[in-house]
């Protein structure tokens, strides 16, 4: 696929960067008029915004990042050298899933299974009813649910608390009695395309990682054994960087304390299981002008979740 996207089109390539996506955006704002932009990112979409901030301090209005990134360490704090973790975790996403989920099943386990089914009737039990089923799932698996299928399963359903929390315990507790969990309703028609190559064709292009694929099954076992068995997706999912062709022409690696318009909102959840409370105290450090939101709660951005404030 990365050789197809080379042939097609190898300049454009290397324009699909948040550099040249934040000059788009600023061509929007004038556009439609308006003098400052306003604008709500999420996500990645903070490292957007965060961009567009120090390209143009003066045209900021309204900025709000939610769920944030870390700029300097997706850029690898700019340095030429081929850094030693990957993009993932040096954000710190393994230890955002690893302390979201210690509370899912914490408070999976204060309550009662018919509330939370995979319950095992106290924070401990459940734990350890956790702990055990990746090991069964290794060696057996519940139809076509793997040991992966189930880790990467667990990661994605940590984002959103209602109802994706639980839907996770559900899936968890078929899992654990042989059961093969319910199937998500497939939509009739032809699905449309989701476009895997779009979060590559930035974060591959722009965002240092190892370039050799014998280093990733190392970093997998590293973070395994720091933030349990959710850190081998975040490892994995940075590995097609070693086989993507194109670099970003015209990257933009800081510096991110150019003085705004206007102050920036920074929001994050303390237990955010993509972009870590720390990642969204590390942007508010990093701006000149912003003030953190800290949200009591979980989930990935205070958009797709409830939480107090």
């Amino acid at each position: 696929m990365a050789r197809r996207c080379e042939r097609r089109d190898p300049e454009l390539l290397r324009h699909i960067s948040t550099a040249d996506t934040a000059r788009d955006l600023d061509l929007l704002r004038r556009a439609v008029g308006e003098d400052r932009l306003r604008y709500w990112g999420i996500s990645y979409g903070t490292l957007l915004g965060a961009t567009y901030a120090n390209l143009y301090p003066d045209r900021v209005g309204r900025l709000v990042l939610d769920g944030n990134v870390d700029p300097r360490a997706w850029v690898n704090r700019g340095s030429d050298a081929e850094p030693e973790r990957n993009t993932f975790l040096r954000l710190g996403s393994d230890l955002g899933s690893a302390a979201t989920l210690k509370q899912f099943l914490e408070l999976c386990g204060r309550a009662p299974v018919s509330r939370c089914p995979f319950s095992a009737g106290s924070p401990a039990a459940t734990r350890a009813k956790y702990d055990s089923l990746p090991a069964r799932l290794a060696k057996r698996p519940v139809g076509k649910w793997t040991y992966a299928r189930a880790v990467s399963e667990v990661r994605g359903g940590l984002y959103t608390v209602h109802p994706g929390w639980s839907g996770t315990a559900a899936t968890l507790e078929s899992l654990w009695q042989g059961r093969t969990p319910a199937e998500p309703l497939e939509l009739s028609g032809a699905a449309r395309y989701p476009g895997f190559e779009q979060s590559p064709a930035v974060l591959c292009a722009e965002s240092p990682n190892p370039a050799s694929p014998e280093r990733y099954p190392v970093l997998e076992q590293q973070a395994a054994r720091e933030s349990g068995a959710l850190a081998r997706w975040w490892v994995w999912a940075n590995e097609p960087c070693t086989a993507w062709p194109a670099r970003a022409a015209d990257p933009y690696t800081g510096p991110w304390n150019r003085i705004t318009a206007h102050p920036v909102l920074v929001i994050n959840s303390v237990y955010d299981p993509s972009t870590p409370y720390r990642a969204g105290q590390a942007m508010a450090a990093e701006l000149a002008r912003a003030r953190l939101l800290t949200l009591d709660g979980y989930g990935h951005t205070a958009l797709d979740n409830r939480a107090r404030v």
